[in-house]
């Protein structure tokens, strides 16, 4: 018996192995997978902050929202490390002005590259709209509480607001090329001197719904330019972004942490603060420091296949994460109030059950990924693919990953 659960642990390590090196043999030679890597990072950033602070409780007969941030605030940092959206800006302006560069050069015209740029992210969004209208209707109709269905329904379609934004700045690329960080980064500061220092109306603020992801787009712009390949840029970015975040949030006022508290007066995401902006100003700086090693890293192929799993199925994993959650909690509601899943998140005890529930999440994720991957390929499939490029034999062979 020990000698056959070798084997097949052999086996299943070869088989990986050989999957790895034919999607590193695959990958064109100047593809700078450092890229590839910052976006992975950024994409599992966002879902493991929101599987750690997003707690949905059952509370008579409803769910709410919570967060342990908001009965622990000095966990705040959790939220330093996985709030990572300006790494995913800086990546996608970096991708999207490099590509309509090379579409202008050959001949494509501006709604032809849109077109083929937009339907990458949007091709996902169908479905899930589709199957949370069903599943929000059926639950009105099966009696459910109103404040249940409007809280499920809100963290299923939260990611939605990103792609709006994204979508936005992605349209605006041919402007955005040439654009200099400051000038944007100047509007979020003018707005929060309007909102905070002079007391003008709160919706002033959502002026920097554009404006604050703006900065890191326009950094990935001037990354195409060559504007940051020195390593002084990163460290001016990194210094000064933290140095800026630490004071406004020591002596201006401005929430510790840099996502969402339920119940808090002021949110550094909803709309951006210009706390939220110099943090991710912090955060692009050390993405543009990092570019070298993960290169070297990106050179072994199984750290490379992972990365270029990911990117493969970035936006199916950004969409259904929270889904993945909320059916966790759903399915588990029927055992019971259970620690960590639907208790209140005001303990330590909680944290350390919820740790223990993120690989049931991850399953979850991975069933949403069999289930919807094939639309954010354009059409669904009946089995999963990896590669489609073809050797000088005709046989199949890996795909590279192409940006997103």
């Amino acid at each position: 018996m020990r000698r056959l659960r070798h084997r097949t642990r052999h086996g299943t390590q070869h088989r990986v192995r050989l999957l790895a090196h034919r999607i590193d043999t695959a990958t064109p030679p100047g593809r700078d997978r450092a890229v590839d890597a910052l976006r992975a990072v950024a994409v599992l950033g966002v879902v493991l902050g929101h599987w750690l602070v997003t707690a949905l409780v059952a509370d008579g007969g409803e769910l709410h929202t919570g967060s342990p941030l908001q009965h622990l605030p000095w966990l705040a940092p959790i939220s330093w490390v996985f709030q990572t959206l300006a790494v995913f800006f800086l990546v996608g302006g970096h991708v999207a002005t490099r590509s309509y560069a090379t579409a202008q050069a050959g001949g494509t015209p501006y709604h032809r590259w849109l077109t083929a740029r937009l339907s990458r992210l949007f091709a996902p969004v169908a479905v899930l709209l589709a199957l949370w209208t069903v599943v929000t209707a059926a639950l009105l109709l099966s009696g459910t509480g109103f404040t249940t269905v409007r809280t499920l329904a809100k963290l299923a379609l939260s990611p939605l607001w990103f792609l709006v934004v994204f979508a936005a700045l992605t349209a605006a690329t041919p402007l955005v090329a040439r654009l200099n960080p400051l000038w944007p980064l100047a509007v979020v500061l003018h707005v929060d001197l309007l909102r905070f220092g002079f007391g003008a109306a709160p919706d002033v603020g959502w002026v920097n719904l554009a404006a604050g992801w703006l900065v890191p787009y326009s950094l990935g712009a001037a990354w195409t330019r060559g504007e940051l390949d020195r390593p002084r840029a990163g460290w001016v970015l990194l210094v000064g972004g933290t140095a800026a975040t630490a004071g406004l949030v020591a002596w201006a006022g401005y929430p510790a942490s840099m996502v969402g508290v339920p119940g808090a007066a002021v949110s550094n995401l909803d709309p951006p603060t210009l706390a939220a902006v110099t943090f991710g100003l912090a955060q692009c700086g050390l993405a543009l420091l990092l570019r070298e090693r993960l290169r070297r890293t990106m050179r072994r192929p199984l750290a490379w296949a992972a990365v270029a799993l990911v990117n493969l199925s970035a936006m199916t994993i950004f969409l259904w994460h929270q889904t993945a959650l909320m059916a966790t909690t759903a399915t588990g509601l029927l055992l019971g109030r259970l620690p960590g899943l639907h208790t209140p998140p005001d303990h330590l005890g909680w944290i350390a059950a919820r740790l223990l529930w993120l690989p049931v999440f991850a399953l979850a994720l991975g069933l949403c990924l069999a289930a919807f991957h094939g639309y954010e390929r354009g059409r669904p499939r009946t089995r999963p693919r990896v590669v489609r490029t073809r050797r000088a034999s005709g046989r199949a062979a890996p795909k590279g990953v192409r940006h997103v």
